[in-house]
């Protein structure tokens, strides 16, 4: 269902509509997300840990990767953290983005950046039990292929799937665990490792001879420092978000960050390896060097929970996306539909979870290309959406709000856009071809939603037309 927010006489114009936003039941059946639990649900979003940062030594050497997970959080993650800030609290409602779009370009652009946004979603929820079963390989070698490989990604994935249909409390609060436990061994890796921290391997280029790969440096990077606004999806489910949020999205950027870059500096400073060794899971042969098998056992092991955390958070996401758009007539009413049990949108869960199936067989490095390509496409769009509603409602109320002027929000914008257009440069044939048939599948589904809308052949809920942007 929906609510009408009416903003005070004197915060809004005369000509501003009103701004529908999404409500839940969850009050009456669930307790509400808090701060603790919510700031480790952004932190799973988006990282996890230090899990799968190794391609960027691989790809460009230790100093390239050390700047760039220096750097790029500046360029990238605190812009994508404020914005996601002022306009979740602004319209704090189930749907998020997909909210924002609407209300500033209309429903064409907002039903396209569900599509865009959902996809990228999903695609990355299947990254989570490749990524889980590449550091098992390390232990037990016979998951690197075959149908033992095959069996352990489908077990896992609907295993995990169940986990989430559970509840989003029980989720938010199992982040909170697996957290702890899983940074818990980077953290004594990288005390450990100061005696034999060597300054002038940071200052390294890489290895004569080896060739950068640009294309999996700045994939690397940006996978693992993105999604901070997937947690708009959930703003119905979080207790008061105007002031939950901002805090929360504050924390989780400095324990991101923090948590990528002083491992790395300790595993770089500390070891001396061949570059090439620096792929998926490499950080669990590094403790091995460092402090011995035991603590290389208990990073295998946190990342199994790692992967757990982020295949939850996103799922949670991505199905929450779903309900909200169902509750403002984006998709037809039944994928509103919660479990009597558990009160999550399992609709939602069990969607996302075919297709993130269907994506777990695909290439590592071409998994998370694909899922970086549409989320760029979705940002652009986000990006603009934020400038467009600074403008066409300037005066309505925002909880919190970015503080700086339309000029300055708009140089903000830029230079992350100027990032995207270079991520989707260097992008494969098969990347495009993947991501043009998705967006192509988006603009088609808009139109048969509108006419089954139309025709009354599904039932919506009953909500007026969005107004166009």
């Amino acid at each position: 269902m929906t609510q009408e927010i009416d903003p005070p006489l004197s915060t809004m114009p005369e000509n501003s509509p009103k701004l529908p936003i999404t409500t839940t039941t969850a009050t009456s059946k669930n307790k509400k997300l808090t701060l603790i639990p919510l700031i480790f649900l952004i932190y799973f979003e988006v990282a996890g840990g230090p899990y799968g940062e190794e391609p960027a030594v691989q790809s460009a050497g230790p100093l390239f990767a050390i700047l760039g997970f220096f750097i790029f959080p500046f360029i990238w993650s605190v812009p994508e953290a404020l914005i996601t800030a002022e306009l979740s609290t602004t319209f704090p409602g189930n749907g998020g983005f997909v909210v924002w779009a609407d209300k500033a370009f209309g429903p064409f652009w907002g039903s396209l950046m569900g599509t865009w946004k959902f996809l990228s979603g999903v695609i990355n929820i299947a990254s989570f039990p490749v990524l889980c079963i590449s550091y098992m390989e390390k232990l037990f070698p016979i998951f690197s292929s075959g149908v033992p490989r095959f069996m352990a990604i489908l077990v896992s994935t609907l295993l995990l799937s169940f986990l989430n249909y559970t509840g989003l409390t029980i989720v938010g609060y199992a982040a909170v665990v697996l957290g702890v436990v899983s940074l818990a061994p980077f953290i004594l890796m990288s005390l450990i490792a100061i005696p034999k921290i060597q300054p002038h391997r940071w200052i390294s280029l890489g290895q004569k001879g080896v060739k950068k790969d640009w294309n999996l440096f700045f994939n690397t990077l940006f996978w693992n420092l993105n999604f901070w606004d997937n947690v708009s999806t959930l703003a119905g489910e979080v207790e008061t978000p105007q002031k939950t949020f901002p805090l929360a999205l504050f924390s989780a950027v400095i324990f991101t960050c923090l948590g990528y870059i002083i491992p790395l500096l300790a595993v770089t400073g500390a070891v001396s390896v061949d570059q090439s060794e620096w792929e998926t899971g490499f950080m669990a042969n590094a403790a091995e060097m460092i402090c011995g098998k035991w603590l290389k056992f208990w990073i295998e092991i946190g990342a199994v929970l790692s992967a757990i955390g982020l295949f939850e958070a996103q799922l949670s996401s991505s199905a929450f996306q779903l309900l909200g758009m169902a509750e403002l007539a984006f998709l037809p009413k039944f994928f509103s539909l919660r479990s009597k049990w558990f009160n999550t949108p399992w609709v939602g869960i069990l969607l996302s979870t075919a297709i993130s199936l269907g994506m777990s067989y695909m290439n590592f490095t071409d998994i998370i290309s694909s899922a970086n390509f549409l989320y760029s496409l979705g940002m652009f769009l986000e990006f603009a959406s934020f400038i467009w509603l600074r403008r066409k409602f300037p005066l309505i109320k925002r909880p919190y709000r970015v503080p700086m002027k339309l000029p300055g929000l708009v140089i903000m914008c830029l230079i992350p856009c100027v990032f995207l257009v270079f991520i989707m440069a260097i992008a494969t044939k098969i990347v495009f071809l993947i991501s043009g048939l998705m967006t192509v599948g988006g603009i088609g589904w808009y139109f048969l939603i509108k006419i089954c809308r139309s025709k009354k052949w599904l039932k919506f809920n009953d909500v007026e037309e969005p107004i166009e942007g």
